[in-house]
C-alpha cells in the first residue's frame, strides 16, 4: 500500500525504463511466456576496486517508488510517440500494476560480492519491467552510501556534512543526501532532503556574501546580526589570520565556528585554533571543505578540525559513482537457470542469505545458498520480506524509513572487524561463501 507523507507524489517512474524491456515483454507476450513464474537477483559481482564492504542504500526509494510504477495514458501516448505500437503489449501495459513479493536485505545493511541484495519473484513480465529502476536507485545509493560511510570512519566521530548538491543532478542530490544521512552524516545543505526525508539542514554563507560587501567586517556583521553569534563565519576570503581576528571581533568569544575552504588545511587549521585560543574564542568550532574526500579527511586527524564538509566526492561515490550491481534471471518455473558467459556467470536458484558470527558477535563470513541455510549460532538471517503480492510489507513515511535504516546500519556496522575500516586497498574484509 501507499504511505500518506503529505507530500507531493514523485513523477511516474514507468518510463525510467530501458525499451528493451518493453520488446521483451512485447515478445513474452506474443510467445506466451509472459506469465511463467521467476526469480530475479540483484548482487554484485565485486565490490568497487579496493572497497573492503559495500553498504545497500536505496531500498526505501525503490519502495516509495512501485506505487507509483504505472503506465498511464501520457506513458502510453509517450510509448506510441516511441514508435512502440503493440496493442498487445500497449493493453498490457495500463493494467499492469505490480503484484508479485520482493525479499531483500534491510535498507543500511552491508553486502558483499554476491550478496542477493533484492530477489523479485515475479511473473517474467513484471519482474523484468522493474529492472532499470531497481538498479539505477540502488546502484547510485549504494555508491554514495559506501562512499560516505568511508568519510565517516576517517572522520572518527567528527560531523560530516554532506554538500554535494551543486556537482550533480539535482534529484541525484537529493538521494545522495539521503545516502549520506544514512551512515552517518549530521546534516546536508539540501532542502529538498530535509522536506522529502527529514534530513537536518544547515548552511550560513558563501565567498559572493564577503565580496557582496565593502569590507569583510561588514559582511561578518550583517551575518551575525541575521543568524546571531552561533554562526560559522568564512574566514579564508581575503587573509585568514586576520579574517578570524576580524571574526572574534565582531562576534565575540562565544563566536559558533569559523569555515576554512581552501588552503593547506592542517597547517592552517592548527594556526587557526591557537589565535582561536588567543582571542578567548577556545570554544569556537573549526569546520573545513575544499574537495575532502576519505583520504583527505584522515589527513586532517591529527589537525584541530571539528567538522568537515564535503561535496563532489561524496556525490560521485568517491571514485565509484556505481557498485555495478546487476539484475539477473536465477529461476524459471521453479527451475534454476544461470549464466555461463566467460566474466559474468551467475549462480541459478533462488538464494538465502545469512552473515556468521563468533562467539563475540564479530562477523566471519556471509553464506549464500540456493535452498535454506543450516542456522548455527550466531548466525544472522539477511533477507527480510519488503513487498508481498504487490503491497508493501510495513509502509512508514520516507522519513521514518530512513531512520530505520540508519538505525540498522549501525548495528551491521559494529560487527565487522576492525580491519573494514583501512582506507588502504585490500580485498573485502568477509568471504561470501556458497553452497
Amino acid at each position: 500500500m501507499a504511505v500518506d507523507t503529505g507530500l507531493t507524489p514523485p513523477p511516474a517512474p514507468a518510463l525510467f525504463t530501458d525499451r528493451y524491456e518493453l520488446t521483451m515483454v512485447a515478445a513474452a507476450l506474443a510467445d506466451g511466456t509472459a506469465d511463467r513464474q521467476c526469480v530475479f537477483e540483484v548482487f554484485a559481482r565485486r565490490l568497487p576496486h579496493g572497497r573492503r564492504y559495500g553498504v545497500l542504500a536505496g531500498t526505501g526509494r525503490l519502495l516509495e517508488a512501485l506505487p507509483h510504477f504505472r503506465f498511464g495514458d501520457d506513458e502510453i501516448a509517450a510509448l506510441r510517440a516511441q514508435g512502440l505500437t503493440d496493442a498487445r503489449l500497449l493493453d498490457w501495459l495500463a493494467d499492469f500494476r505490480f503484484s508479485g513479493d520482493i525479499d531483500g536485505y534491510a535498507e543500511g545493511e552491508l553486502y558483499f560480492p554476491g550478496s542477493p541484495v533484492l530477489t523479485v519473484r515475479a511473473s517474467f513480465a513484471e519482474g523484468v519491467l522493474l529492472e532499470t529502476l531497481a538498479l539505477s536507485v540502488l546502484n547510485h545509493d549504494s555508491a554514495i552510501a559506501s562512499a560516505a560511510a568511508r568519510m565517516i570512519s576517517a572522520a572518527c566521530d567528527r560531523p560530516c556534512i554532506e554538500m554535494g548538491s551543486r556537482r550533480t543532478h539535482e534529484e541525484a542530490a537529493v538521494a545522495a543526501a539521503r545516502a549520506a544521512h544514512l551512515v552517518g552524516f549530521a546534516t546536508s545543505s539540501n532542502l529538498e532532503a530535509g522536506r522529502r526525508y527529514a534530513v537536518p539542514t544547515t548552511g550560513t554563507s558563501a565567498h559572493a556574501f564577503t565580496l557582496l560587501h565593502d569590507d569583510e567586517r561588514s559582511a561578518f556583521e550583517a551575518q551575525v546580526a541575521a543568524l546571531g553569534t552561533g554562526t560559522t563565519l568564512l574566514v579564508d576570503t581575503y587573509d585568514v589570520e586576520q579574517g578570524i581576528r576580524t571574526a572574534v571581533e565582531v562576534a565575540g568569544p562565544e563566536l559558533g565556528g569559523i569555515r576554512l575552504d581552501s588552503g593547506d588545511l592542517p597547517t592552517l587549521a592548527t594556526r587557526a585554533r591557537e589565535l582561536l585560543d588567543e582571542l578567548g574564542a577556545t570554544r569556537t568550532r573549526i569546520v573545513v571543505t575544499s574537495d575532502l574526500d576519505e583520504y583527505a579527511i584522515a589527513g586532517l586527524a591529527a589537525a584541530p578540525v571539528d567538522g568537515y564538509g564535503v561535496g563532489t566526492s561524496l556525490v560521485t561515490g568517491s571514485g565509484a559513482p556505481t557498485v555495478g550491481m546487476v539484475y539477473k534471471l536465477v529461476e524459471r518455473d521453479g527451475v534454476p537457470v544461470a549464466k555461463r558467459s566467460e566474466g559474468k556467470r551467475s549462480v541459478g536458484g533462488r538464494k538465502s542469505a545469512v552473515r556468521r558470527h563468533d562467539a563475540d558477535g564479530v562477523a566471519t563470513a556471509e553464506l549464500v545458498t540456493a535452498g535454506p541455510v543450516a542456522p548455527r549460532p550466531g548466525d544472522r538471517d539477511l533477507l527480510v520480506a519488503l513487498v508481498r503480492d504487490g503491497e508493501i510489507c510495513d509502509p512508514v513515511s520516507p522519513a521514518e524509513a530512513l531512520e530505520r535504516a540508519k538505525a540498522h546500519h549501525l548495528q551491521a556496522r559494529a560487527a565487522l572487524p576492525p580491519e573494514a575500516f583501512a582506507l588502504s586497498r585490500g580485498e573485502p574484509v568477509l568471504d561470501t561463501a556458497t553452497a
